[in-house]
């Protein structure tokens, strides 16, 4: 009953920053079935790149540019910095079932990765090179779309509990570093 109560208790915290089940008009001015109609268009930005300990330590020019291929799939072109050919990723957003938030995002290049619509943020959570990255997108009441990446390595930075606590087992919990968190706010400028 104890480790019952534990586990509950985990889990009321990690769901105490969490949003409201039903977002209000202030958070999600669009209905969670608009996705990813209520993205369409041209969206650009700065990207700011902050790093622990540093701050801010870049800026520059984003834009997401996001338009209907087919019934179930969109153009999802992300342009970093001022040479929009070298820092074009031109990727496709494909649905795979709207109902349960399932997307999947094709690089075009043999790497595609599922996606998922969670309320009203779009995410992706991914490793590559030992590294764990999630990015979010979200729009906002103002029209502006928020985008999100956090990253950092897979390595455990320290491990706590794995122990016996006053008769309770207590799981080892790791911790993992945070290397950077990338955000923009973009603004539609074309649909």
């Amino acid at each position: 009953m104890k480790s019952l109560l534990f586990w509950c208790a985990i889990w009321i915290a990690a769901c105490g920053n969490a949003r409201p089940a039903v977002p209000s008009p202030a958070t999600s001015p669009v209905a969670v079935d608009s996705f990813p109609d209520n993205y369409v268009g041209t969206w650009t930005g700065e990207l700011e790149i902050f790093v622990p300990g540093k701050g801010r330590v870049q800026a520059l020019p984003m834009e997401l540019d996001v338009r209907p291929l087919t019934d179930s799939s969109y153009t999802y072109t992300i342009i970093y910095g001022e040479d929009r050919d070298a820092g074009r990723r031109a990727y496709e957003l494909v649905v795979r079932d709207a109902a349960a938030g399932l997307y999947f995002i094709d690089e075009r290049n043999t790497i595609g990765m599922e996606a998922y619509l969670v309320g009203d943020v779009f995410v992706q959570r991914f490793e590559v090179m030992n590294n764990l990255l999630e990015t979010a997108t979200r729009l906002r009441a103002d029209g502006t779309l928020l985008w999100e990446i956090r990253s950092g390595k897979l390595d455990p930075v320290s491990t706590s509990g794995g122990k016996d606590f006053r008769g309770e087992d207590i799981p080892p919990v790791n911790a993992y570093p945070v290397a950077n968190y990338q955000r923009a706010v973009l603004r539609r400028i074309a649909e």
